[in-house]
């Protein structure tokens, strides 16, 4: 059975557009995975530790046959790869990798959340997400990702700004999609 999600990606160290390119590259690499969709790049001012670098942020829609659990371990699995290391909450990273939407699932397991926790008040996931998937309902309020990013109080959706539009010509051929 094919399943479909929705992964946040998250850069704010090094080279951020670098970082997201070869998640990008890695993710499309596995044979388990397909990318079906891709978003804009934003810059997205930091959450939680506010100093820090500026994120760059996008959104991708896979169609996979892994289980949730086991796509959490092939994106950590990336992570790794890509240097990230967990050394304080909210902090700055080479990339972040997370699950938001797995079908129309909630899963409450150890290391797993999804629908992600505190999604629906970030709009530096909901923006991306919305450009990708507007019209997919949360599986805990049955609301659209446009109607939670449009009902967010307005101080909650400042701060994340086009940094590269999907298609604008550079060398991130999955832009193209």
């Amino acid at each position: 059975m094919m399943n479909t999600a929705y992964i946040a990606l998250g850069s704010n160290i090094g080279g951020r557009s670098t970082y997201l390119h070869k998640a990008l590259q890695s993710i499309s690499q596995r044979e388990s995975i397909r990318i079906s969709a891709v978003s804009s790049i934003y810059e997205t001012e930091p959450v939680g530790l506010e100093n820090q670098p500026s994120f760059l942020n996008m959104v991708v829609a896979i169609e996979t046959d892994e289980c949730a659990e086991s796509l959490l371990k092939k994106l950590q699995d990336i992570e790794e790869q890509l240097d990230r290391v967990r050394v304080e909450r909210y902090g700055p990273r080479t990339i972040d990798l997370d699950i938001l939407l797995f079908n129309d699932e909630n899963i409450e397991k150890n290391e797993l959340s999804i629908p992600h926790p505190r999604m629906h008040e970030r709009s530096f996931v909901l923006v991306p997400l919305a450009e990708i998937a507007p019209y997919v309902k949360m599986p805990t309020s049955h609301k659209t990702i446009e109607h939670i990013l449009t009902s967010l109080p307005e101080r909650l959706r400042k701060g994340v700004l086009l940094w590269k539009r999907q298609g604008q010509e550079e060398d991130f051929g999955l832009f193209e999609s």
